[in-house]
């Protein structure tokens, strides 16, 4: 199977920015395609992510689930058949794809969920003997 591609689905300059970070970060280049929604209308999006697919495999991540990028995805996805779509794109997520394309492109969507989730954090200044204190500078 030839290696996943990735398409990164979003609104405005964010997929540029992302892929960018991305590509700078793990030092491979050229296995993400971003597109955005700006300029163009429903269909002409849904086009262009079929397009970027071509013959799969491919894992397509999308900003918002809803939306017209989230849309376009779902229905090029299920036309393309051997796309998977990961919604709530993140760097953490980017760069674990980067490393792990040679894998099934379900299996993989699956993994990247999971490290998604599992990047969110919480961090905080509070002492935990005493979280009524309020933090000063």
């Amino acid at each position: 199977m030839p290696p996943v591609r990735g398409i990164v689905v979003t609104h405005g300059n964010l997929g540029d920015a992302l892929v960018e970070a991305a590509e700078e970060i793990s030092g491979v280049l050229g296995a993400l395609t971003a597109l955005s929604n700006r300029g163009v209308n429903p269909a002409t999006l849904r086009e262009n992510v079929v397009e970027a697919i071509g013959q799969g495999p491919a894992v397509v991540f999308v900003d918002l689930g809803s939306g017209s990028c989230g849309f376009a995805a779902r229905t090029a996805a299920r036309t393309c058949g051997s796309a998977a779509v990961v919604t709530g794109v993140s760097l953490p997520m980017l760069i674990d794809f980067l490393f792990n394309r040679d894998r099934d492109p379900f299996e993989l969507a699956a993994r990247l969920v999971d490290k998604g989730r599992s990047s969110i954090n919480s961090v905080h200044s509070r002492m935990p003997d005493d979280d009524t204190r309020p933090v000063s500078d």
